[in-house]
């Protein structure tokens, strides 16, 4: 048996109950893990209110690390006791849970389970971002919106490891230092400040080649607005909501725009791309490039605050539920 956050009806945090569900036997190409840390994503609240819809009821939950505890018919690259670590499918708010091995990755030596489990898929969006989307060089000037959120603190690293200069932005003034901290060599309060304004002054008039946007409606057009002719809008996330319809026309009066949807699921589809981008990524977190900063932890039975919390704009860096 294992204790699991379900949601039986799309809706608030009060839709998430703690409940007790029959586990089983690993099948052919499964193991069962032992969550031992589970990551909190904001995506996670989009399934829980159905903006990204799933069949109900549903186990929430897309990251998390633990220990193999039973291993399934013709499995050979995983044995019980190894630890392990996996970015989907969905269900990891679970004490323990099947998982595909072809999704299931070994945590090295080095990184504890905690930070595995706090960076498999905020880290490995950060590397599908600045290595493949839009593959950031050095000299680059790029815009990270929600630099001091989950992905943003681990992007705006990388994106420096890189050789880049990254402005950030940031809903208030008391996320500056911290967007500073994480590698903004200039920062934008949105609250008080014209983003497109200050990235024109930056880049005198030039405009940048890529913005990442997690936050969504509330920042796309002025996103638009901070990019150079033949710039790249990779918007992988909607925060404050999601994007209306637009007139791809407005693309070619800015400058022949591209615009990308990005999704983890399609850059890691492969068991190759997979690999690679937690090979990279465990590389740059074990060399001290990129620190996985967990700045909240909460018993996995009181993931409806974490989610609370979350959606109130209270949290910072990473936070992992504990079973």
């Amino acid at each position: 048996m294992s204790h699991v956050i379900r949601v039986h009806q799309y809706g608030g945090p009060e839709q998430m109950q703690w409940e007790e569900i029959e586990v089983g036997k690993p099948g052919p190409g499964e193991v069962r893990v032992r969550n031992t840390a589970v990551g909190l994503n904001y995506i996670d609240t989009y399934h829980r209110t159905g903006l990204y819809p799933l069949p109900l009821p549903l186990v929430l939950g897309s990251e998390g690390a633990g220990v193999v505890e039973a291993v399934g018919p013709r499995v050979k690259e995983f044995k019980v006791g190894d630890r392990v670590a996996y970015a989907q499918p969905i269900g990891a708010y679970a004490e323990v849970l099947i998982r595909p091995v072809a999704r299931l990755v070994k945590i090295p030596k080095g990184i504890s389970d905690e930070v595995a489990a706090a960076m498999m898929l905020k880290g490995m969006t950060a590397w599908y971002l600045c290595r493949r989307t839009y593959r950031v060089k050095a000299g680059d000037t790029v815009v990270v919106h929600a630099a001091a959120g989950g992905v943003g603190q681990i992007l705006c690293q990388w994106i420096k490891h890189l050789g880049g200069t990254v402005i950030g932005t940031v809903g208030s003034d008391d996320k500056v230092a911290l967007a500073k901290k994480v590698g903004c060599k200039h920062v934008v309060v949105m609250s008080r400040e014209k983003l497109s304004e200050r990235v024109k002054a930056i880049t005198k008039g030039r405009g940048v080649p890529v913005v990442y946007d997690g936050v969504g409606k509330d920042t796309f057009a002025e996103s638009l607005d901070c990019l150079a002719p033949l710039g790249m809008m990779a918007s992988f996330g909607n925060a404050s909501g999601a994007v209306p319809p637009v007139n791809i026309g407005i693309l070619a009066q800015k400058g022949s725009l591209f615009l990308t949807r990005p999704t983890l699921i399609s850059y890691t589809a492969s068991r190759e791309d997979l690999l690679t981008a937690t090979r990279e990524l465990f590389a740059v977190v074990k060399k001290g490039a990129v620190k996985i900063t967990i700045n909240q932890r909460y018993a996995l039975a009181d993931a409806a605050q974490a989610h609370r919390d979350l959606e109130a704009r209270k949290t910072t860096g990473s936070t992992v539920l504990v079973p």
